[in-house]
């Protein structure tokens, strides 16, 4: 079981995650959306999804350093074990209570408005459950191990996490977390697995085209033209 949730479970939710993004890109451009319901209510949904936008990214910086920053480069920095713990304490609560309001108000909203509610497939309801779990799964162990200074996720989670990249996972590092960290790390590693094939998806959208597309012209007419010369159909020359 351990050499299956350290050693495998990883590599199986990338491979989910970059074969599933190919096949929807290459055979579900229609569904690569975030299929918004905007048009059915908007007043909760604009206080709503910036703040669960806002909070899920500060809350990916947060792991990203955490686990991909070695302890010794942050001290290099004169940010000691105890500061960066206090940093991530109060930081991450902030950005985990700003991420938890946000995605209770979009469950509200889904739930007690009924087109939008009417609106949600099977896939979202999953979804939700998914992302919700590892949300609160997070804010939970945070705030079970803050005696001290914590349980310091830096010498065994991150060390194992970047081991994965050098295809030698070193599993042994994850003996002794905290089992609701364990919890936290499966049920992050599902939920990556499952993006391709939700509206998460649109993650990975960037309107790049729109920075090279063409100037769009808008032209007035000429009031004092109007009726000098008959109105004729198709292009015409620029300035003519």
């Amino acid at each position: 079981m351990k050499t299956l949730l350290w050693g495998a479970l990883p590599y199986i939710a990338f491979v989910l995650l970059v074969a599933g993004t190919v096949w929807r890109y290459r055979y579900d451009k229609f569904g690569w959306t975030t299929r918004s319901s905007q048009v059915y209510e908007s007043k909760l949904l604009n206080i709503a999804s910036p703040m669960f936008h806002y909070g899920i990214l500060f809350v990916l910086v947060g792991h990203l350093v955490g686990l991909f920053l070695p302890m010794s480069w942050t001290e290099g920095f004169g940010v000691d074990e105890h500061t960066y713990h206090l940093f991530s304490l109060y930081g991450g609560t902030a950005a985990g209570v700003l991420l938890v309001l946000g995605i209770l108000l979009l469950l509200y909203r889904r739930r007690t408005n009924t087109p939008v509610f009417r609106a949600t497939t099977a896939n979202d309801k999953l979804m939700y459950l998914v992302l919700f779990a590892a949300i609160v799964l997070g804010m939970v162990a945070k705030l079970t191990h803050t005696s001290g200074d914590g349980y310091n996720y830096r010498e065994s989670i991150g060390p194992w996490a970047r081991s994965l990249f050098t295809l030698r996972p070193d599993i042994d590092r994850m003996t002794g977390v905290p089992l609701l960290y364990e919890i936290h790390a499966v049920v992050g590693m599902v939920l990556f697995a499952l993006i391709p094939f939700t509206r998460l998806v649109h993650m990975f959208s960037a309107p790049v085209q729109y920075l090279f597309r063409p100037y769009v012209v808008y032209r007035s007419k000429d009031p004092s033209r109007v009726g000098a010369r008959p109105e004729r159909r198709g292009w015409e020359r620029t300035g003519s």
